[in-house]
């Protein structure tokens, strides 16, 4: 009997036999797969009395594997996990850091310049109006229209 006749034949059980093991459908279809490509690459001759019986006993002896490989793994604790954002959410982030900075240098320097010293150096109202040489409403003004143009980015 050549390999693929023997798959044909075989495979049904075999696969029902790793789903009744297993209880889940992927892998009853790994253990199953590995069967017939541990019959194909063995030296063994098989006697066709025990085919069946040969290709239960890898199957079983693949699933008891896979059962002491897990038992050797172990979950991660919920602390261990990385609390970061994941990769699409780090993609929308930069996408979002890109487009406002963008838009920044589309602001008019001195509205650039006075919403820069108030938010990312914490610089009172007053001492931008020095460094401006504006009046105090005009800067007040200036970061309001900034903050507005910025606001438009997400959108």
């Amino acid at each position: 009997m050549d390999f693929s006749e023997l798959y044909r034949r075989y495979s049904p059980a075999v696969h029902r036999f790793a789903l009744y093991l297993t209880g889940q459908r992927g892998d009853a279809e790994d253990i199953t797969a590995e069967t017939f490509a541990r019959v194909w690459t063995t030296s063994v001759p098989l006697e066709l009395a025990t085919v069946k019986a040969y290709l239960f006993t890898i199957a079983r002896n693949l699933y008891l594997q896979g059962l002491r490989g897990r038992s050797r793994q172990l979950a991660l604790e919920d602390d261990l996990l990385d609390p970061g954002p994941g990769p699409f959410a780090q993609v929308a982030q930069q996408e979002l850091l890109h487009s406002t900075l963008q838009k920044l240098q589309e602001l008019p320097e001195a509205n650039r310049a006075a919403l820069l010293m108030h938010a990312v150096d914490g610089m009172p109202y007053e001492e931008i109006a020095q460094v401006l040489k504006l009046s105090l409403p005009a800067v007040k003004v200036r970061i309001h229209r900034a903050r507005l143009a910025l606001a438009g980015v997400g959108k």
